[in-house]
C-alpha cells in the first residue's frame, strides 16, 4: 500500500467531537477542525491502525477513497471506475454501500449504489453485494462497508476501516435496561480529565460500563486490543506493523494508582457488571459491590464521582428523583475535595444538586437529550 498520507475521518456520536479530537492529538495524529459528527485527520497506515486500536470515543474510522463532482449517473460511473477499489477489496469480497443524497440531481440512492457496485466489480473480480441483514451487521461476512455521501452533486466515497463499531470492545455481553455505550462512558471520563490518579466512584454503575472504562483508561489498556478490524482484511495489510503496535500497547499497561468503585443496589446489575469486568480483564482493578446509594462510602483520598443516574423521563418520575439528585450534592458537600460529574436530562433535576456546575458536553442517548454536568 502507498505510504502517502491518507485522508481519514473519525466518526463520533454528535457532541463528542472535541473529546475525540483531543484523543487524536494525544496519539500524535493531528486532527483538523471538528465537524458535526466527526473529526478529520491525516495519517499513514500505521496511524490509521493506531487510531482504531486506541480511540476510546470514536464510533468508526473512515478513509476517503474519492471525492468528485457528478451531476449524471454516466458521470458518476465514469469517476467510480477510476477509484482504486483494490486498496480495500480482494477478489470475491462482499461489500455494503451506505448512500445518502441531498440536494443533488443524483437523488436515487439505490441507483447510486448500483453504479458503484458495478464499478467495484469491474475493478476487482467477484466483488458482490453482501447478504448480511442490516448495515450494522457485525459478522465477518457482513462485507466491507463504503459510506457514500452526495451533496449538491459533490460525491464523497469512504471505506470503513473499523468493521464493527468501535464501542464493541468485546466485554459487554451482559447489559441491563438503558445501557450506556462504552464510547460515551469513556467520553465522560476524558471530558473531566480523569486519568486514574485519584479515586473514581460510580454509585449507579448498572452493567459496569463507567468503572470498566475507567479501569481501561487508568491501566492504559488499548480499547481495541481484543477485537478484529476491517483493515486486517485489506490487501497490503501490514501484519508486522500491526503486531508491533499491539506489542507497544501491551507494554504500556500499568496498575491503576487509585481505587475504582462501582456500586448498585440491584443484584442483577451487580452480576452483569462483575461478568463484564471479568471479560474486560479488569477485575483486579475494579471493585463492584451491592450498595444502596444512601449507604455510599467514599475513599479517604478525594476523587471523582462520575455517574449516569436515572433520568425520570416522565414528569412524575422526575419528581420522585428530586431527592436522589439532592443527595448527590449533599455527599459532595460533605466530602471536601471530591467532585461530581453526572449526566442529566432535565434542568429541574440538575438544580437539585445545588452545586456550581459546568456543562462539559451535550449529546443524546436512547433518543434522550442529555448533558454532562461537572462540579467546579
Amino acid at each position: 500500500m502507498t505510504s502517502d498520507p491518507i485522508h481519514c475521518y473519525a466518526v463520533t456520536q454528535p457532541g463528542l467531537e472535541a473529546v475525540t479530537a483531543d484523543e487524536l492529538a494525544q496519539l500524535g495524529l493531528s486532527p483538523g477542525p471538528v465537524e458535526p459528527g466527526g473529526v478529520p485527520f491525516s495519517a499513514g497506515f500505521s496511524g490509521l491502525y493506531r487510531a482504531n486500536l486506541h480511540l476510546r470515543t470514536a464510533s468508526r474510522v473512515l478513509i476517503r477513497l474519492a471525492a468528485f463532482h457528478a451531476s449524471s449517473f454516466a458521470e458518476l460511473e465514469r469517476h467510480a471506475r477510476r477509484i482504486e477499489w483494490g486498496r480495500v477489496l480482494s477478489e470475491g469480497d462482499p461489500i455494503r454501500l451506505r448512500v445518502t443524497s441531498r440536494k443533488s440531481r443524483l437523488y436515487h440512492q439505490d441507483a447510486i449504489a448500483e453504479r458503484l457496485l458495478r464499478a467495484a466489480a469491474a475493478a476487482v473480480p467477484g466483488v458482490h453485494e453482501a447478504t448480511a441483514n442490516g448495515d450494522e451487521a457485525e459478522s465477518e461476512s457482513a462485507g466491507q462497508l463504503f459510506v457514500v455521501r452526495v451533496f449538491r452533486d459533490e460525491v464523497t466515497i469512504s471505506a470503513d476501516s473499523s468493521g464493527a463499531l468501535l464501542h464493541r470492545r468485546g466485554y459487554r455481553r451482559a447489559i441491563g435496561p438503558a445501557p450506556l455505550r462504552e464510547t460515551l462512558a469513556a467520553a465522560l471520563l476524558l471530558a473531566v480529565q480523569w486519568s486514574g490518579e485519584v479515586p473514581l466512584v460510580d454509585p449507579f454503575c448498572g452493567s459496569g460500563t463507567i468503572p470498566i472504562e475507567a479501569a481501561l483508561i487508568a491501566a492504559g489498556v488499548a480499547p481495541g486490543r481484543h477485537r478484529p478490524f476491517a483493515f486486517e482484511r485489506w490487501p497490503g495489510f501490514d501484519s508486522a506493523e500491526w503486531h508491533r503496535l499491539l506489542a507497544e500497547a501491551d507494554s504500556a499497561v500499568r496498575t491503576p494508582a487509585a481505587p475504582i468503585i462501582g456500586g448498585d443496589r440491584d443484584d442483577g446489575a451487580i452480576d452483569r457488571a462483575m461478568a463484564n469486568a471479568e471479560r474486560a480483564g479488569v477485575t483486579e482493578w475494579v471493585r463492584i459491590e451491592r450498595t444502596p446509594f444512601s449507604a455510599l462510602e467514599l475513599p479517604e483520598q478525594p476523587g471523582w464521582i462520575v455517574t449516569n443516574p436515572p433520568y425520570g423521563i416522565r414528569i412524575g418520575q422526575r419528581n420522585r428523583l428530586r431527592d436522589l439528585y439532592a443527595r448527590l450534592g449533599q455527599i459532595v458537600r460533605a466530602h471536601p475535595g471530591w467532585r461530581l460529574a453526572f449526566l442529566s436530562s432535565h434542568p429541574m433535576l440538575t438544580a437539585q444538586v445545588a452545586l456550581p456546575l459546568t456543562p462539559l458536553l451535550s449529546t443524546t442517548t436512547g433518543g434522550i437529550h442529555i448533558r454532562l454536568e461537572a462540579s467546579q
